[in-house]
């Protein structure tokens, strides 16, 4: 399974910023899609998660700013992102967990390739 993130760019500290994720290839379900971020320096860290019945958790420092919503029939997941501050800087990354087809050891747990978010003070 295969994801590709767009949407990351460079905005103003207070804007808003839209990522898309869209998973292809052979997927039966998708139980979790989620966005990570990592700044330069520090551990990779998960920002917000959504299932596939729509139940949502985010991290602490993003309540109340951060997004998270998915389309399953596109198999996309989006974060939208507003009053963005400079510590919001990052690289973005999507994640996907799920099966390919209705047999349990059709595992995938898959990682798109990172889009850089730059807040600026």
């Amino acid at each position: 399974v295969q994801l590709q993130a767009s949407g990351g760019g460079l905005v103003q500290a207070g804007g808003s910023l839209r990522l898309s994720c869209a998973a292809s290839g052979s997927i039966f379900v998708i139980n979790f899609m989620n966005w990570y971020r990592q700044s330069p320096g520090e551990q990779r860290e998960l920002v917000a998660t959504i299932t596939n019945i729509g139940t949502t958790n985010y991290a602490d420092s993003v309540k109340g700013r951060f997004t998270i919503s998915r389309d399953n029939a596109k198999n996309t997941v989006y974060l939208q992102m507003n009053n963005l501050k400079p510590e919001d800087t990052a690289v973005y990354y999507c994640n996907a967990r799920g099966r390919r087809t209705i047999d349990w050891a059709s595992g995938f747990d898959s990682w798109g390739q990172g889009t850089l978010v730059t807040v600026s003070s």
